[in-house]
């Protein structure tokens, strides 16, 4: 067995030591992978420094040449897919193929972002006074912290900081603690590109350590963090006193509307895939079906016999995996209690419903309830695991109003084959985005945002871009 890596902090273009040290554990063997640094406020005081000092230089240079450094890297995380997939693998337990589909991805993110670089726009504006000019420019908010999740976290940094970076802003990224491997292994690729130092950080540590400190700086003019709508609070309220501007996206509890006319197959087969992608564990994939009458009892033995024909264990030992561990215990834990829960309040189990006993790691059945109520907390609040309960509804109409009676609003999604009841859906679901007869995945050139407790702004495309800038008037009078 190989020993672990021990990893060190990224600040100001040179990797520093740090006395302290988390662990890190692959959740499939329990095995130790890395020791990381557990930084505090004399680290992430000294990354926003350097952040600080390189911002002036990096916005003065032309954004086509800041978009020269993104498509470089591009290309060299293109190179080294192989390697950085399995540090995916070990450390979150994604199953391999859809850990190099994240490392392209996020190759292909930069690329588009990079694109920006001649795209930006500002506007001019008609002026009520004559001989006068108004003009609205687009400029950097200067410093910007990413704090990351462990579900995509290699996607993330790029989702972060490729629009920072090209609008003229630098940045210092906290990774999750939990998934923090690949991303000082993206510092080290990044180090050999000649980067301006202090423009790109690494910062690593606890969310009440490195994270707090982050936070409530008035060194920060951004705080971009993905995550759990409890440490989106948090957040909110350690930003609060600097007023700090904020992005967050907080998670979602997605419904999916299936109607009598629906192609089951095609219903089957996205859902399905939404509840063993990632171990669902993915905040934008349907988390709860409504299913009309006609078809629930086809839908439900279709689901079922799909669900239990997955193949889940170690990705890394069997080629043949489908889905991989849950991130943790407390994970595995959560989703356990839920599903015992909804049993307890009357929910029927029709395939698995049991922790998976495979020697190590936290695995989970691929699970499926019927018979769900809206009041039930699975129908409520997310599960973030391979379980998927369902409810039995009359007509389109209801389904809407049960999609839209959460605190919930990322994503949401609707199988029919009647335009009418596809634009009713569009028109009446509460929701960031919708998804029409086809898997829960976003565009990187569209908007991923969402509405009530899901965040506050959003990301990708133009809008996403633009959340990283401020606008500046100017009244000329000539």
């Amino acid at each position: 067995m190989s020993q672990p890596t021990t990893y060190q902090n990224y600040i100001d273009g040179a990797f520093e030591s740090t006395r302290d040290h988390l662990e890190v554990f692959n959740p499939a063997t329990q095995a130790l992978l890395s020791r990381v640094p557990a930084s505090g406020g004399e680290e992430v005081e000294r990354a926003l420094a350097a952040a600080r000092r390189a911002q002036k230089g990096w916005a003065a240079t032309p954004a086509v040449e800041r978009a020269v450094f993104l498509h470089r890297l591009a290309d060299t995380l293109r190179d080294n897919v192989a390697l950085l997939a399995r540090i995916i693998t070990q450390e979150q337990g994604k199953i391999s193929s859809l850990a190099e589909v994240e490392v392209n991805f996020t190759a292909d993110y930069l690329d588009y972002m990079a694109e920006w670089g001649r795209r930006i726009e500002g506007e001019i504006i008609e002026s009520d006074r004559a001989g006068e000019n108004i003009f609205l420019f687009r400029k950097p908010l200067g410093v910007v912290a990413g704090i990351l999740p462990w579900n995509f976290p290699f996607f993330l940094i790029a989702r972060k900081m490729a629009p920072a970076l090209v609008t003229g802003n630098t940045i210092v990224i906290k990774p999750s603690e939990e998934t923090p491997n690949n991303c000082f292994e993206f510092a080290r690729l990044l180090d050999s590109l000649g980067l301006p130092k202090g423009v790109f950080n690494v910062v690593s540590g606890t969310g009440a350590a490195a994270g707090s400190a982050l936070t409530s700086s008035p060194e920060v003019d951004m705080i971009s963090f993905t995550g759990s709508v409890h440490t989106g609070s948090r957040i909110m309220a350690s930003a609060a006193d600097n007023i700090t501007k904020l992005n967050l996206e907080l998670g979602g509890k997605a419904p999916a509307i299936v109607l009598d006319d629906a192609d089951l197959d095609l219903a089957v087969n996205a859902i399905r895939g939404s509840r063993i992608i990632n171990t669902g564990q993915v905040c934008n994939c349907a988390e709860r079906v409504y299913v009309q009458r006609g078809v629930a009892d086809e839908f439900i033995a279709r689901m079922a016999k799909a669900m239990s024909a997955t193949c889940f264990g170690d990705p890394l030992a069997d080629a043949e995996v489908e889905m991989g561990p849950l991130i943790n215990r407390a994970g595995l834990d959560k989703v356990a209690r839920m599903v015992k829960t909804a049993r307890g309040e009357g929910a029927e189990l029709i395939t698995g419903g049991e922790i998976a006993d495979l020697g190590t790691g936290y695995h989970y059945q691929p699970t499926v309830l019927a018979g769900c109520r809206q009041t039930m907390e699975i129908m409520q609040q997310e599960i973030f695991g391979p379980v998927l309960p369902i409810q039995i509804i009359d007509d389109l109409e209801e389904g809407i109003v049960l999609a839209n009676d959460c605190e919930y609003g990322l994503t949401s999604s609707i199988y029919t084959r009647s335009l009418r009841s596809a634009m009713q859906a569009c028109r009446e679901l509460d929701f960031g985005e919708t998804y029409i007869n086809r898997e829960n995945f976003e565009a990187m050139q569209g908007f991923h945002a969402g509405v009530r407790k899901s965040g506050i702004g959003g990301a990708d495309g133009k809008h996403g871009l633009y959340e990283y800038t401020h606008s500046h008037v100017v009244y000329l009078k000539a």
